[in-house]
């Protein structure tokens, strides 16, 4: 009976462990393509630091609110699956010291997102409005209003890059030194998380436009992708192995 017992029991282990992977990959991919869709259809797009044109074109968005409200809410769904995945890292025997530190990363991230979302999302859309509708003296006042939001923008972003960066690079040396799932997802996390942390100290020197942005923030978007595929992939394949 004791056997047979302990076999259940591993096999519980690995059906939750299954199952949270999937979950965990589940939700970094929809959140990701939630985002990703988002900002490639209804975002206004165009030469970040020129202020008059793209104040010109925020003001003409509609949907700006409703666009960052969803991004905000795709940034937190894939946070999630990381706060998600960090029930794998902990193992038999409790979380290590890394892995909290991690699953704390994501969390102080999802908070200062929070701020930059209602910042951009919200603030910002006021004061280019304001600049668009405004007359005389007046509106120089209100462009000056609307770019020290922007400038506050800027501080946030490059900050948020930087924490989601610690945070990714710290889930993908848990993943390493634990040895619970596939090395390559764990460097593959380490290497975005990397890109992540150089973006966002250039957006604190260069601003939200810089070739180097451009070449690494397509990188750091491959990598996420890759990292959310392989960890729900490797869920499936961990169910479909168990019940074959």
């Amino acid at each position: 009976m004791g056997p047979d017992m302990r076999t259940g029991e591993g096999a519980d282990t690995a059906s939750s462990r299954s199952r949270t992977l999937t979950i965990a990959g589940g939700l970094m991919l929809g959140g990701f393509l939630l985002n990703a869709i988002l900002t490639a259809t209804l975002h206004p797009s165009g030469e970040e630091d020129d202020h008059p044109e793209i104040f010109t074109e925020y003001a003409d968005s509609s949907p700006w609110i409703a666009v960052h409200l969803g991004q905000f809410i795709g940034v937190l769904v894939t946070l999630s699956g990381l706060l998600v995945l960090y029930r794998v890292l902990r193992g038999a025997n409790g979380p290590s010291l890394l892995a909290q530190i991690a699953a704390a990363g994501a969390v102080a991230t999802a908070a200062i997102w929070a701020v930059l979302q209602g910042l951009d999302g919200v603030g910002l859309k006021q004061a280019v409005d304001s600049w668009v509708s405004a007359s005389g003296t007046e509106k120089a006042i209100r462009f000056a209003n609307a770019e020290t939001v922007r400038w506050l923008e800027w501080g946030f972003q490059s900050y948020f890059r930087i924490l989601l960066g610690l945070t990714l690079a710290l889930f993908g040396t848990a993943i390493l030194t634990s040895r619970r799932i596939t090395g390559w997802l764990g460097w593959t996390a380490l290497v975005a998380g990397v890109c992540s942390v150089i973006v966002g100290v250039d957006v604190g020197y260069s601003g939200l436009a810089s070739g180097l942005q451009d070449v690494l923030g397509i990188a750091f978007l491959i990598l996420v992708l890759i990292f959310a595929v392989g960890v729900l992939i490797t869920g499936v394949r961990e169910h479909n192995r168990r019940d074959g």
